[in-house]
């Protein structure tokens, strides 16, 4: 029995997407949980998962530092966790966080229970899980890769999709019924709320959808499912959607998931009516708020924060 009166929250994603949800919603609740996609193939994340066969640590060490507290010690902590070292030799291009989690991955022979005891020495202010106990690889089919804008191929890894010049078709997992880690199910069961985006659509958000085990518990959930739109569409994977081409896609991976909410901003919208219909269609509420940081595509934390604290108080 849960005897706090925050609100339990589980945000998904990866990368510079979730990191930015987390530091807003670290000033909103202590009972925070971030699952985080682990198809990362590339940089030091991809160097270490295939010297070492572990998950891949880079959008895990991002969660973790964006849970780090705004004081001294966690904001030291955060800058080591992100250092990144560059040499002439093979410590070039690896990043301190990503040699501590596989440190401790590889002392404890567990995933989850290093991801704790990283959190711990930094003082997080909630949990970092994988999204899955084993590396995945996502893989797309895309229309216009090569040189025939017509041509339909299949782009394998993390890093290709989301850089790829074509037009993303669909994208699957391999394995495609990878094991959903449990700790993610048992958090996401008891959630009062559930925050899915910003960030790269196909390569960090879709992904939890695609692993069957996360994407029942996300449609069986008692809490609410928030989306968190992106400021502007990706440059590659997402090239000329709009916001409701987005919404449309995550339907689509999960037809059963019912959403509350789509937080957006302002300057993101381009053709309201079709937004406002297909968020109505998905029996949501669209809040329309303003996100976005000086820096263009950027949301802001503090604005993200009072808009997750209006939300989650039903203003």
């Amino acid at each position: 029995m849960r005897w706090s009166t925050e609100p339990s929250v589980v945000a998904l994603g990866g990368g510079h997407g979730l990191a930015v949800s987390l530091t807003a919603l670290r000033g909103v609740t202590t009972d925070l949980t971030a699952v985080v996609t682990v198809a990362d193939n590339g940089g030091s994340s991809g160097r270490l998962r295939d010297e070492f066969g572990v998950l891949p640590p880079g959008d895990l060490r991002m969660a973790l530092a964006a849970l780090c507290g705004d004081d001294r010690w966690g904001q030291t902590w955060a800058r080591v966790l992100q250092h990144r070292f560059s040499s002439d030799g093979e410590m070039d291009g690896h990043s301190m966080g990503n040699l501590l989690i596989v440190t401790l991955w590889d002392l404890l022979h567990d995933h989850v229970d290093g991801l704790d005891w990283v959190a711990g020495l930094l003082g997080a202010r909630g949990r970092v899980l994988p999204m899955a106990l084993s590396p995945l690889d996502i893989t797309a089919e895309v229309r216009g890769a090569g040189d025939d804008p017509e041509e339909v191929t299949t782009v394998r890894g993390q890093v290709e999709v989301a850089t790829t010049p074509g037009n993303v078709l669909s994208v699957a997992l391999d394995p495609e019924n990878a094991a959903a880690c449990p700790q993610a199910i048992e958090a996401i069961g008891e959630a009062d709320w559930v925050v899915l985006g910003p960030g790269s659509w196909y390569s960090s958000v879709i992904p939890h959808l695609l692993v069957p085990d996360l994407r029942d518990a996300l449609c069986r959930t008692p809490g609410k499912v928030v989306v968190s739109m992106n400021l502007e569409p990706h440059l590659d994977e997402t090239r000329g959607y709009d916001l409701a081409d987005h919404l449309d896609v995550l339907l689509r991976h999960a037809p059963d998931l019912a959403l509350h909410a789509v937080l957006v901003d302002p300057s993101a919208v381009h053709d309201g009516d079709r937004l406002r219909a297909t968020v109505e269609a998905a029996g949501a509420r669209l809040v329309t708020t303003d996100l976005a940081a000086v820096q263009p595509g950027v949301h802001d934390p503090q604005k993200l924060g009072s808009a997750y604290t209006r939300l989650f108080d039903g203003n």
